[in-house]
């Protein structure tokens, strides 16, 4: 199994990127941290997907986002694209943070997750997440983050402008914080 690759970008391709190691280009399916790395030489945690008719590589900027890539791999409905999908849009901190709340919306938010497979995403990840309990005493901003969202802004968007807001305001004052800080 390839489980990394250190070599340079040698070409774009969608969501892919073609990874030149010594005169061989592999085709890995990146997320957007990989795809934002430099064009000098680069390192790619893989994640090898073995089929009777392809052998796909999946790529991260660390290791971290490869071994929630492998938990989300283990729900039922998640294939390798759906949770390249889950990854995508948001730090591995912020999905843990997300499954710690059970804040199944976060899910649905993305494309191609419905509410049956975001629910079984957070139900399945909680029991095996061991840094679930340490999220969940991060904080609730669950209620600001809604009302964000009811004012128009997107659901990543308002978690983002909450993440530096001090989670023992109320949910009112977080709100105003994140407005003015928008401003």
């Amino acid at each position: 199994m390839i489980a990394r690759l250190r070599g340079r970008i040698a070409g774009r391709s969608g969501t892919g990127l073609i990874v030149d190691v010594n005169g061989v280009g592999y085709l890995v399916h990146a997320t957007p941290s990989v795809q934002r790395l430099g064009d000098g030489e680069i390192t790619v945690e893989i994640h090898t997907v073995v089929r009777e008719d392809a052998l796909q590589l999946y790529g991260f900027a660390t290791s971290d986002e490869r071994e929630l890539f492998e938990l989300l791999l283990g729900v039922s409905g998640v294939g390798p694209k759906v949770a390249l999908a889950i990854l995508s849009g948001s730090t591995p901190a912020e999905l843990r943070r997300a499954i710690a709340r059970d804040d199944v919306k976060r899910f649905q938010a993305i494309p191609g997750i419905g509410l049956k497979t975001a629910q079984r995403v957070v139900l399945e990840l909680k029991e095996k997440l061991a840094d679930v309990a340490e999220a969940a005493a991060a904080g609730d901003d669950l209620q600001a983050r809604d009302a964000l969202v009811e004012l128009g802004w997107t659901l990543l968007d308002a978690e983002r402008a909450l993440a530096d807001v001090d989670p023992a305001l109320t949910v009112e004052e977080q709100v105003r914080a994140a407005l003015r800080r928008a401003a």
